[in-house]
């Protein structure tokens, strides 16, 4: 993924990123509200070991006390040290109970303990710890190096060098600490579900997204028109509209598809309906015209025609008619407009189109027309519902697959591509449609509507 990819992912589901770290947030400073209060105070212990004076006896010492402390750290939260502290202070815990509270640490290469004594009230954390500082010195000096022989004191002794203070603030719960950490959760669980939804989302945003699926050219992006149902010709209705130009920049990708020494064929099918397969023949048809061209624009949808109500003339006879062999091609073709575009609608609704559409008699009626025209643009219903595309881009130059950014999804590009090459066609290239011109995916096709945001902004 590149960077705008990054972008656009977060771009799309700030919705889900923000509300999840907002949650966090709230989940952490409720945490911090509805825990208890808990001070902590500390006493720190030097434990010496006595000696001669002498340099190397002072230094034998010394490394046997650093030696020493590391151990004392793990006794310190033990029976022998708590349960003399539980007797003198009256507490109705078990050492395990108190060793929870209690704490120990000693910085390294040093004769220094740290105890730590963590409750509910500062005054009892107080005592606590002093307490239990004064049963570890004890403990120390008299069972865990208790004089021996003619000695009448321990060689080693524990000495108080800081006692423990009344805490004024408590340490937990920390209200910003657990804001903080409450937020950075939620914006990384928001950011890790907008990452998994992008992933289980197979619909095409990008142009990369179509170039993994499909071994073709992209010949174009049309960018999404609310309107175009009120208006599909839009290259007739609105020549300078920016969605204009952009079938005219596909014709142009289109003319380089003539493969063919005679005159090409181009069947415009989809892989599922609502794509702008209709729409986008007929608009490219029209810009082919411009050029003074001869096009026909073939409506090959039988069961579901769409040219006739677009260009607003009598689709009663058509092309069902001609392959039936009830009119003649020169009879059922109807010109339009002052161009040389000529319409040829699906006319009366045949039990078998599928048939008709692979039959010889389609085959002689294209050929009649390769004689007659620069172009033929084949409008065929969509390659996943019905086999009617697949047939008839056999016997046409080949397919142009329009795809809808935002709706078609990638196992749907597959599938059409694969009922392509199953019926022995060539797919000649992908259209765009329906492109995102603002919002988080209309960075990734800039190159297609650059002249429509230019000219709104």
């Amino acid at each position: 993924m590149l960077l705008r990819d990054y972008v656009g992912l977060v771009r799309r589901s700030w919705l889900l990123i923000l509300a999840c770290t907002i949650i966090g947030g709230s989940v952490g400073a409720a945490s911090a509200f509805l825990s208890p209060m808990l001070y902590q105070a500390t006493t720190q212990l030097y434990v010496a070991v006595r000696n001669s004076g002498a340099a190397g006896d002072l230094a034998q010492s010394t490394n046997y006390a650093r030696q020493a402390v590391t151990s004392y750290v793990r006794v310190i939260p033990t029976a022998i040290v708590l349960e003399p502290v539980i007797d003198d202070l009256g507490l109705d815990l078990t050492p395990r109970e108190l060793a929870a509270q209690v704490s120990a640490s000693a910085p390294l290469n040093t004769q220094l303990i740290t105890v730590t004594v963590t409750d509910e009230n500062p005054s009892e954390a107080a005592q606590l710890a002093n307490a239990v500082g004064d049963s570890f010195a004890n403990a120390v000096s008299a069972r865990l190096e208790a004089p021996t022989g003619a000695e009448l004191d321990s060689k080693v002794q524990v000495k108080t060098i800081s006692a423990a203070k009344v805490p004024t603030q408590p340490s937990s719960p920390n209200l910003r600490l657990d804001l903080a950490l409450g937020l950075l959760i939620g914006l990384a669980v928001g950011v890790g579900m907008a990452a998994l939804r992008s992933v289980l989302d197979t619909r095409i945003r990008t142009v990369t997204d179509v170039e993994s699926v499909i071994d073709a050219p992209i010949l174009g992006g049309i960018p999404f028109d609310p309107d175009s149902a009120e208006r599909p010709l839009v290259v007739q209705a609105s020549p300078r509209d920016p969605r204009a130009e952009a079938f005219r920049r596909v014709r142009t990708n289109v003319q380089f598809l003539n493969l063919e020494s005679g005159p090409p064929s181009f069947v415009v099918t989809s892989s599922a309906p609502a794509e702008g397969k209709s729409t986008t023949a007929a608009n490219l048809a029209l810009t082919l015209a411009e050029t003074g061209m001869r096009v026909a624009l073939v409506d090959a949808d039988l069961r579901k025609p769409r040219v006739a109500d677009n260009f607003n003339i009598e689709g009663g006879v058509g092309l069902s008619d001609v392959l039936a062999g009830r009119v003649p091609l020169s009879g059922a073709m109807q010109p339009w407009g002052r161009s040389k575009l000529f319409l040829l609608p699906a006319g009366t609704p045949p039990p078998n189109p599928a048939e008709l559409l692979g039959s010889r008699a389609m085959w002689q009626t294209l050929e009649e027309m390769r004689r007659a025209f620069d172009y033929i643009i084949i409008d065929a219903p969509p390659l996943l519902a019905v086999t009617d595309a697949a047939v008839v881009s056999r016997l046409a130059t080949g397919a142009i697959l329009v795809a809808a950014s935002g709706s078609t999804r990638k196992p749907q590009l597959t599938g059409a591509m694969k009922a392509i090459e199953s019926a022995d066609a060539k797919l000649l290239g992908v259209i765009i449609t329906k492109l995102p011109t603002k919002g988080p995916d209309s960075t990734a096709y800039s190159q297609y509507t650059y002249g429509v945001t230019h000219a709104m902004s």
